[in-house]
């Protein structure tokens, strides 16, 4: 079976629900809490490099640390480095198979990664569906 990896925090519900959706496939994955293990500066860019997307997509904003350090005009090296230093403001989860590197927000975007199918219905904490009961992604 492939190895799935989350860059997890069970504080946010993106992330729990992104966590319940690898578990509806089937596959216990490899959970990194990153608050509590952050990722060292080489992971954290080989992350940022397989998602192929901008640094500052991996970012969260919405974090006041954001504000407080003020990384709104930040360079891609000084964004990575206020994450190095503050894991709080990485964003999550990230999810890594052998299929692709993804933040999955929303969620269900964690889908588009997984090895294998969902076995059945899933809902999201709020109550809102995503899977049916034949395994297949709504919407």
């Amino acid at each position: 079976m492939d190895e799935v990896t989350i860059y997890h925090n069970p504080a946010c519900g993106t992330s729990r629900n992104t966590l319940g959706l690898i578990r509806n496939g089937g596959i216990e994955p490899r959970v990194i809490e990153y608050l509590k293990t952050p990722p060292d500066r080489a992971t954290l860019l080989a992350l940022i490099a397989a998602m192929q997307v901008p640094v500052r997509e991996v970012v969260r904003a919405k974090e006041s640390l954001y504000a407080d350090l003020g990384l709104a005009e930040a360079d891609d090296a000084a964004l990575v480095d206020a994450m190095l230093a503050h894991p709080v403001l990485i964003n999550r989860p990230i999810v890594v198979t052998a299929r692709g590197t993804k933040l999955c927000r929303p969620s269900e975007a964690v889908l588009d990664i997984l090895p294998q199918p969902q076995r059945g219905a899933f809902s999201k904490e709020d109550g809102q569906p995503v899977v049916d009961a034949a395994g297949n992604r709504i919407g």
